[in-house]
């Protein structure tokens, strides 16, 4: 549901491909580290218009997706 808005996000902020990111895509082979992943989740409440508290750890994009759809309800 919030897949393709987090691939974008996730491409503007490393410069890869957006279509190379799957939902199996880890943010570690994203190059995304624990700073990257705050700034990330900024900017992705300000895609979203949410807000994300980020309570379990996530290590794909799929795994982000998920966790923002349990969150929203």
């Amino acid at each position: 549901m919030y897949f393709n808005t987090i691939a974008k996000v996730v491409a503007e902020r490393t410069g890869c491909d957006v279509s190379s990111i799957t939902p199996e895509s880890t943010f570690t082979e994203l190059g995304i580290d624990s700073l990257d992943t705050v700034e990330l989740l900024m900017n992705l409440e300000d895609e979203l218009g949410i807000e994300i508290e980020l309570d379990q750890p996530v290590a794909t994009v799929g795994d982000l997706d998920k966790f923002i759809q349990s969150k929203q309800g």
